[in-house]
């Protein structure tokens, strides 16, 4: 008995002096990452842009636990901090990519039509790219199912990630992937070993897409993409009133007939979750904002190319603007085969960078996006030249960083650099938009990234980027049957297709145009001649093979017909192996250049040699990156 009870006092002793050791250790110490990471961090002597107030030319950053614990002018680092030279960086808040589909799976081609055995004539004369989930049980269409949350699919990690963050993308708008009703969008940082450990937000946004679905199924033209959501909008508003019906008193009534379809539109009417559209042209903007108007929602425009044409009335209505940085540009060397390229493409070209500037002076709020460009370098780099072309420094540190995140309601979280936020900071040698400026670090969630090359992506195919002379064989009987010919000029970019078409078959711009590996998907008005004589939409799905594309079109109204199309100057090179995930990056590298008079700071790595575009006019001068290896983590 003596023996139990001394043996009990003596666990009771140790537990106390455990406890007591355990309450006297730093909190880093006893909030430590797994793998005992450092969570606290002094970066000092730096020039610190807080966007939210003035900028401190000589402060200090501490990070503790993953949050902002102080900044300012003259601070002293705390002794437990893991101290970072600042002297030469300026730290940012971390920069946010407002609309991506980062980290959700990509879709993959439609096996075939629904209820089909396995593809055959409707999957080659239909076939879309499928989302990137379905919902089980849904009384809707894949594609037009609004309740799908990037956050139930999204997964860390890949190699898009890794370019982004090399790019000093710390933070991402991310949306399923998919056609009219896409799903809903999250908010999520760049780094975590969980899908959980990402998410700053969700849901953020419902996003609604101008893709047809094809394969044979409504919506299958532009038009009908407007039509289907409006008549969407107009069920979930009976929906919405059958069932407050029925709650008040159900006795003698039928019960309403459940939709988990339209049950998640019920926030978009209440003005509880905006609608993120995709619009690029006037024509469409307009549309969109109509929509908005007709049926009271919260609008966010997406892309928005034109959206400088519309500005007064996006400002009365207070729209704001994910303005796209994926400005058009050459994607292919001139050939003198070649049709010469459209008065309105060169002007596209040119106007671009000048969009924000416009957009600014006319009090549109606006934030930036990537736009699904497959060059992540060119995120800061077509930031600059919009910075050139008359927008504001602090407007484009704003559109990156403060703006964005209170567009997508993360404002008390991120965007700025204050005492409480998330830890998310960009670190640069030299000015954001200089062309001489290098991402040295990058802190997510308090934690230190690790920037590195991240494994290039495998090009599928050979891209569908170029000027193709294009014979269209339309099928019919007698005097219906018909060849044309035209000049089809596409741009890739992302998972993305626009471009336009002249010839026999009219002109028209491309729209709703997808890429997946080698298998493209566009649709393009077109006018047929004489006996039909009628203006119409042509859906095209076609597989590319080196300098050839071949598939079926679908002429709405009228039967299949087939397209064969050849590239001027036949297939482009096999891209190299580049820096994040670029499939192509234009001849000429040379090693990374330390900067003038310089030697790396402290705790900033060595220069690698880095793969450096050669500039282009269109693109500017794209500095490399470097590496950051001091106990750093994914």
């Amino acid at each position: 008995m003596r023996h139990s009870q001394k043996r009990t006092l003596a666990s009771a002793a140790l537990a106390l002096v455990s406890a007591a050791l355990w309450l006297s250790a730093p909190a880093g110490a006893q909030r430590g990452r797994p793998g005992g990471g450092v969570d606290v961090y002094a970066i000092t002597n730096a020039r610190i842009v807080t966007v939210s107030g003035p900028v401190i030319e000589r402060g200090t950053v501490v990070v503790r636990d993953g949050l902002i614990s102080a900044v300012g002018a003259g601070l002293a680092a705390p002794p437990d901090a893991r101290p970072i030279d600042g002297t030469g960086l300026t730290v940012y808040p971390g920069l946010i990519d407002a609309s991506t589909s980062l980290a959700t799976p990509r879709p993959s081609p439609t096996p075939g039509a629904p209820g089909g055995g396995g593809g055959g004539l409707a999957a080659l004369l239909f076939g879309q790219s499928a989302p990137s989930a379905v919902s089980p049980n849904s009384t809707q269409l894949p594609g037009l199912q609004p309740e799908i949350l990037a956050s139930d699919i999204i997964r860390p990690g890949g190699p898009e990630i890794e370019a982004a963050r090399n790019a000093g993308i710390t933070t991402a708008q991310t949306a399923p992937r998919g056609n009219v009703f896409l799903g809903q969008s999250a908010v999520i940082n760049l780094a975590g070993d969980t899908p959980q450990a990402m998410i700053v937000r969700s849901p953020v946004a419902l996003y609604v897409g101008l893709n047809p679905i094809g394969q044979g199924q409504y919506p299958g033209s532009l038009m009908g993409v407007f039509s289907s959501v409006r008549q969407m909008l107009l069920d979930a508003r009976r929906f919405r009133e059958a069932n407050e019906i029925y709650e008040r008193n159900p006795r003698g009534l039928r019960r309403p007939e459940q939709d988990k379809s339209l049950q998640a539109l019920l926030p978009v009417l209440a003005r509880q979750v905006p609608v993120v559209m995709q619009a690029d042209r006037a024509r469409e903007i307009e549309r969109a904002l109509d929509l908005a108007q007709e049926f009271n929602f919260q609008l966010v425009i997406n892309g928005g190319m034109e959206a400088d044409r519309v500005a007064a009335r996006l400002k009365a209505a207070n729209v704001p603007v994910l303005l796209s940085l994926n400005f058009p540009r050459r994607t292919a060397a001139p050939s003198p085969e070649a049709d010469a390229e459209p008065l309105r493409v060169l002007r596209e070209r040119v106007e671009a960078p000048k969009t924000a500037g416009r957009l600014a002076a006319a009090g549109v709020r606006f934030a930036f996006q990537s736009g699904g460009m497959t060059t992540m370098t060119d995120f800061l780099a077509n930031a600059a030249r919009a910075v050139e072309a008359g927008l504001s420094r602090d407007e484009a540190v704003r559109a990156m960083t403060l703006r964005s995140a209170e567009i997508l309601g993360v404002a008390p979280q991120l965007g700025s650099i204050e005492v409480g936020k998330i830890a998310n900071l960009t670190v640069t040698r030299g000015d954001l938009f200089d062309r001489t400026r290098r991402v040295t670090h990058l802190f997510i969630d308090g934690r230190q990234i690790e920037l590195r090359p991240a494994a290039a992506a495998a090009a599928p195919g050979q891209g569908a980027s170029g000027t193709w002379s294009l014979s269209v064989s339309l099928g019919g009987s007698g005097n219906e049957r018909q060849e044309l010919s035209a000049t089809l000029t596409l741009q890739q970019q992302g998972d993305r297709l626009t471009g336009s078409l002249q010839g026999q078959l009219g002109s028209g711009n491309v729209a709703s145009g997808t890429v997946t590996g080698s298998d493209v998907n566009f649709t393009v008005p077109i006018t047929l001649p004489a006996p039909a004589s009628q203006t119409t939409d042509a859906i095209f799905t076609g597989t590319i093979t080196g300098g050839e594309m071949r598939g079926t079109v679908q002429v709405v109204g009228r039967g299949p017909g087939t397209f064969t199309a050849t590239r001027a100057g036949g297939a482009p090179p096999a891209p190299p192996a580049t820096q994040g995930a670029q499939p192509s990056t234009p001849p000429g590298t040379r090693p990374q250049q330390q900067p003038p008079g310089g030697r790396p700071g402290e705790g900033e790595p060595r220069p690698r040699l880095t793969p450096t575009p050669t500039p282009t006019p269109e693109q500017g001068t794209t500095p490399p990156l470097d590496g950051q290896d001091l106990r750093t983590s994914n």
